[in-house]
Order: C-alpha cells, then structure tokens, then sequence
C-alpha cells in the first residue's frame, strides 16, 4: 500500500509558517486515508523532504502546487534524486477536477463577475494553463457575467484587471497563504482602486483535505 507525501513550494523567506500551514493539511488528510501514511514537506524548509521520505519505501508525491511546470517536472525529481528516493509524483492540486465545485462553492451567491488571478509565469509555459482552464470551466457553469484571468507574473496582470472589474469577486488560484496571498495581491487590488470582496485562496479552503483524501484513496485503490 502507497505512502504519500504532500509537497508544496513554500516561502523562502519565511519557510516555518507555510510548513507547519502544509503539516495540518496533511493531519487533516491521514485520517480520510486510512491505512496509509501521509507526510507533507515544503521545498523551502532545508531538510524538509529528506525527512518527510525518511523510511518510506516508494513514497507517492502529491503537489500541492496549483500548475504543472518547472517545481513538479524539473526540481522536485532531482530533490528526490539528490536524496536517493523513487517516487511517483502526481499532478498537482491545480488540475484536481473538483477545483470546478470548489470554486463555485467558494463564490458568493449573486456574483456577476469573478476575477481569478493565479501567479503566472515570465516566461512561456505551462503555468497559466491550469488557471486558465478553470475559467473556462466557470464560465461554462453559466453563473456569471464575466469571469476574468489575470496575473501577478504576466499579462493580463492583476492590477489592470482589477481596474475594469472593480467591483468583481476576486478569487486567487494559490495552494498556501504566503507572500503573493498575503501581500503582493491586496496590494495589487489597493492599486486598481477595487472595491469587491477579496476571497480566501483556494488551497485555503475548509474542503481541501477531503477533496485530496478523494484523489489520494483513488491512487490507492489502484495500487
């Protein structure tokens, strides 16, 4: 049976509180799997994956991370080659399926318009992909005017599209509460003048341990 392993990117410049953030998912998840460990590192914190392997034989890896790209095609195999360990990694909590109901679970009722604003990327690449194809999912769901992407990385950049939808629902595509969540996002909304409300990020959502535990039973299930 799989052991898992909860990963996410964390804050280099302050790596305790998005660890510990990361843990008590990870606390909230093991009981909704049982019979199977789950541990949870962040590759901010020296020393926080070699220890979350530590005597797990196979482990599975689970991204916390919201896109596919450099941290879970490139990095994180060569942290787990550093350190001697064979992994199965995952795709990571962006592209869950579930992300669809969680949003629209998430999204006060009577919103007309919904800014989604993800990290992005300044360079070309998969990272806009998973935020974008959640827009057209909410889109698709038929219950607002407008649903809007925007950025902090590339354009469309947030501030600009704050400025045009002020008054819209501003929902961030983020796993973990850190510097981007806490800062760079309010500041950027201040910027535009927006007046709407300011939703907590995804991954911040009561529901997310469940909906990890749904993904993480599947996997295991099928050995």
């Amino acid at each position: 049976m799989p052991d898992f392993v909860l990963v996410a990117h964390g804050s280099p410049s302050e790596p305790l509180p998005a660890d510990a953030a990361l843990a008590a998912i990870a606390a909230h998840v093991a009981p909704l799997v049982p019979g199977h460990e789950v541990r949870s590192a962040t590759l901010a914190l020296p020393g926080a994956l070699d220890a979350a392997v530590a005597g797990l034989s196979d482990p599975v890896i689970y991204p916390f991370l919201m896109a596919e790209g450099w941290f879970t095609r490139t990095e994180l195999p060569r942290r787990l080659a550093e350190i001697g360990v064979t992994a199965r990694i995952l795709p990571p909590f962006g592209l869950e399926p579930a992300l669809t109901d969680l949003a629209l679970s998430a999204l006060p009722a009577g919103t007309a318009e919904v800014i989604l604003v993800a990290h992005g990327a300044r360079r070309p690449g998969p990272a806009r992909d998973s935020a974008l194809d959640l827009v057209r999912r909410l889109e698709l769901a038929g219950r607002f005017v407008r649903v809007l992407p925007a950025f902090l990385e590339e354009a469309p950049f947030l501030a600009d599209v704050a400025a045009e939808a002020p008054d819209a629902v501003c929902l961030p595509f983020f796993a973990l509460r850190a510097g981007h969540v806490a800062g760079d996002i309010p500041a950027a909304l201040d910027q535009a003048g927006f007046r709407g409300p300011l939703l907590p990020a995804l991954g911040e959502m009561a529901e997310v341990p469940a909906l990890i535990a749904r993904s993480l039973r599947t996997i295991a299930e099928r050995g």
